[in-house]
């Protein structure tokens, strides 16, 4: 007899084309706004929850007449937010029940439901529909391709009657209203003979779907003809040696792999690509990613390398004839060179060449290239924001390819060429990741052994590569990149280096680039210089080798209009050809200057001169430092004028002066930017020569920072702060006493033509650079 079944309320969840059973476990996909309260409220109580299905999937907002009265009550196991933002909610079906009321319709469906027992009968009719059921289920596995035939060795082994008719019924794939039927009956035994009747339906519609598709095959229609005719075609190529499609793509891939030189784990690999390729249909997108990954595996030189030319007489010659100059470069290019020949094996060093620009440090590694036999490849790291840039993008990204390592690896042809990474100090970083931490590997000679390449996957052996890196300084370089690269400073160079240069490799290569010979265009040595002194104004050489480019072009223009037979520049004719100077000689001042004292900076492009002015105001002790000055020459300013506060007794000035008088330190071309730690001298000597009196000699530049104390620091750059000094024309250079292991790097022509005066005091410097000893003196004009 019927007992009264159990009320509950819960949240309704309208299903769209699916029917949950009692005991079945599903994830369901749910959007709706409805929908989604419904779940979050059922999880604040006891996670259940009652799904039932609509009438028609179609509709978006169902009312209580669209859905099905008998559902399922379930329990929540999971939820789960997607990115899309849906939920992906993981139910179980717990027992049949039926609405008996819409309690609320607002915010989400709330129902009044009563659960629906199993009616059971447990006789011989309920045994014998049970295994007509299987049978028959059975029998419509054979014919179907839709469900796995391992569903009946599950489906066998339930044992209650009620529970098997659920499950067979939720793998059959019926209509939602055929479904429905079978979960809206309690009647075990007539919910077997529902089923029954609809699996024997199913099983003749499988039957005459087997007849038709047989029938179908026994026409030969157009389209299957013209299969057979091409499959004819292409064994008739096979025959004729000809390939086509994509097993000749296969064929080739396999032919290319057996005269590969790689290591046997490189092979398998392009092996087991190969054999995905060939199974991939040709119509295939994927087909095409994995020919371009094979083609990559195959081009790469795994293990194919040129032979170093170790003759140290080639090399230095081969060196020589390129650069002029760069001793230091050149040395050590010849010890790597003749340790190579002594142990045969030597992993590749990491050179970071520094310079200002157009020092020739890139041509310098092509050189190293030539001299070594070996094949040369380039790489820019300027503006390089993208780690992928370095180690590749993952395979999995539509348009993937490796980094540029491997790239440039590929474009040498062997695994020991010079690679350049040009302008490594101008990498920057953003959300993309940090392409210079991406570059540790690669420059570490205890890990690039194993490269690790996000597109290749396979670890490439770059310990045979000779790394050269530039840069124009070395403090944009990150300290643990900086930390794997030995440093090779290449400076710029003195006048006499660049006429040198200009004479004996710059001219000789604009001649021939403009169709001109020796023949028909001389520049006298003079002209070269004053090119050099009022046209430019560089370190390196690169603006003089534009500079020369245009007199060829001026040239070539007059002898191809018949003007001249011979062009001949000389000091005189050379504005006519270039126009006015473009830069004022930097000679030193013509006279000797009070408040006036010249200065040495190293800036990028070299060395440059520096005049620091002072002025003495009537006022109350204001300090005005203008041009630009960043925040280290400002200290250095309040640093310098603390001291001379300090020894104003001593240097016989009036030690209330700071009260009369506003001073106003100012440093010329305010449009500039400077900053750094070796004005300090500079500005106290220019103070203390405008509250003395005492001039400056117009002879002598300085660097070095101060102390509160009158202590002399050292500065950093001062073979390019003399070069800067000798174009100058300034003969006597004070510089910090610690400095002065740094002098061996100044060429001697420089040493030769100037006097270095080592300085630990200002007292020092005030001595040397004004023309009469301040601590003697009783001329203050303050």
């Amino acid at each position: 007899m019927a007992v009264k079944e159990e009320e509950h309320t819960l949240p309704l969840l309208p299903l769209r084309g699916e029917i949950v059973f009692p005991h079945m476990v599903l994830h369901l996909d749910v959007g709706r706004e409805k929908s989604i309260q419904a779940l979050e409220n059922s999880m604040v109580d006891d996670h259940l929850i009652f799904l039932a299905s609509q009438k028609d999937a179609q509709v978006e907002e169902p009312s209580s007449d669209d859905i099905y009265s008998v559902g399922t009550i379930a329990k929540v196991r999971q939820m789960l937010k997607l990115p899309n933002g849906t939920i992906r909610v993981l139910v179980e079906g717990l027992k049949r029940a039926r609405i008996l009321s819409f309690i609320d319709t607002e915010e989400y469906y709330q129902v009044r439901v009563v659960e629906l027992r199993d009616i059971e009968r447990n006789d011989l009719n309920t045994e014998a529909l049970v295994r007509s059921v299987l049978d028959h289920f059975e029998q419509y596995l054979r014919l179907s391709k839709k469900i796995s035939p391992e569903t009946y060795s599950v489906v066998a082994d339930i044992e209650e009657p009620g529970r098997l008719a659920d499950v067979i019924t939720s793998h059959l794939p019926l209509k939602v209203a055929d479904k429905q039927s079978i979960l809206e009956i309690a009647d075990i035994q007539l919910r077997l003979e529902k089923l029954l009747s609809i699996i024997n339906n199913e099983k003749e519609v499988l039957e005459l779907e087997r007849k038709i598709t047989s029938r179908v095959k026994k026409q030969m229609e157009k389209t299957q003809k013209e299969y057979y005719l091409r499959e004819q075609m292409k064994a008739i190529q096979r025959e004729l040696g000809e390939k086509e499609g994509r097993a000749g793509e296969v064929e080739e891939l396999r032919e290319q792999l057996a005269k590969l030189q790689a290591p046997p784990e490189v092979k398998e690999k392009v092996e087991k690509e190969i054999d995905r390729l060939e199974k991939i249909p040709t119509t295939s997108a994927e087909g095409g990613v994995i020919r371009t990954y094979i083609e990559w595996l195959l081009e790469l030189p795994w293990q194919k390398q040129t032979e170093d030319d170790l003759s140290l007489e080639k090399a230095e010659k081969v060196l020589d004839e390129d650069h002029y100059g760069m001793e230091k470069a050149k040395e050590r290019i010849l010890e790597y060179l003749a340790v190579q020949k002594m142990v045969k094996r030597l992993k590749g060093p990491i050179l970071c060449l520094v310079g200002p620009p157009g020092v020739g440090k890139t041509s310098l590694a092509r050189s190293i290239a030539r001299a070594l036999n070996r094949k040369f490849v380039r790489i820019s790291l300027g503006g390089v924001r993208d780690e992928a840039e370095i180690r590749g993008h993952r395979r999995t990204y539509v348009g993937a390819m490796p980094g540029r390592i491997i790239q440039g690896m590929k474009t040498a042809g062997t695994s020991n060429p010079v690679f350049l990474l040009d302008e490594i100090d101008k990498m920057s970083m953003d959300f993309r990741g940090d392409p210079a931490s991406a570059l540790l590997e690669v420059l570490d000679p205890n890990q690039n052994s194993t490269f690790s390449d996000h597109y290749i996957e396979i670890p490439f052996d770059l310990s045979k590569v000779m790394f050269i890196t530039t840069a124009n300084a070395v403090h944009n370089i990150p300290r643990p990149l900086l930390d794997r690269m030995e440093v090779l400073y290449i400076s710029g160079y003195t006048e006499l280096e660049k006429e040198r240069i200009a004479k004996d490799y710059l001219l000789p290569k604009q001649l021939k680039e403009h169709g001109l010979t020796p023949e028909n265009m001389q520049v006298h040595s003079d002209a070269l210089l004053k090119l050099i002194r009022n046209y430019t104004r560089e370190a390196g050489v690169r603006n003089l080798e534009r500079t020369i480019g245009t007199l060829c072009r001026k040239a070539a223009k007059q002898i191809v209009a018949g003007k001249k037979k011979k062009v001949v520049i000389s000091t005189r004719n050379l504005p006519k050809y270039m126009g006015p100077e473009k830069f004022r000689y930097g000679r030193a001042e013509e006279t000797d200057q009070v408040g006036v004292a010249t200065g040495l900076a190293w800036t990028e492009a070299g060395g440059d001169t520096l005049s620091i002015e002072v002025a003495i105001l009537p006022g109350k002790g204001k300090l005005t430092l203008t041009g630009k000055l960043g925040d280290v020459m400002k200290e250095s300013a309040q640093a310098a004028f603390s001291y001379i506060r300090s020894r104003a007794k001593e240097l016989n000035i009036d030690p209330e002066f700071h009260e009369k008088n506003d001073i106003h330190i100012h440093v010329p071309e305010g449009a500039i930017p400077k900053d750094g730690p070796s004005a300090g001298i500079t500005m106290a000597t220019a103070l203390v020569s405008a509250l003395t009196g005492i001039p400056v000699s117009r002879h002598v530049a300085m660097t070095g920072e101060i102390t509160l104390r009158g202590r002399v620091l050292p500065i950093g750059g001062l073979k390019e702060k003399s070069l800067s000094a000798h174009r100058a024309g300034i003969t006597h250079v004070l510089f910090p006493k610690d400095n002065e292991k740094d002098l061996e790097e100044i060429p001697k022509s420089v040493r030769k033509d100037m006097t270095f005066t080592a300085v630990s005091h200002l007292d020092e410097v005030l001595q040397l650079a004004l023309v009469r000893n301040p601590y003697e003196s009783n001329s203050s004009d303050v």
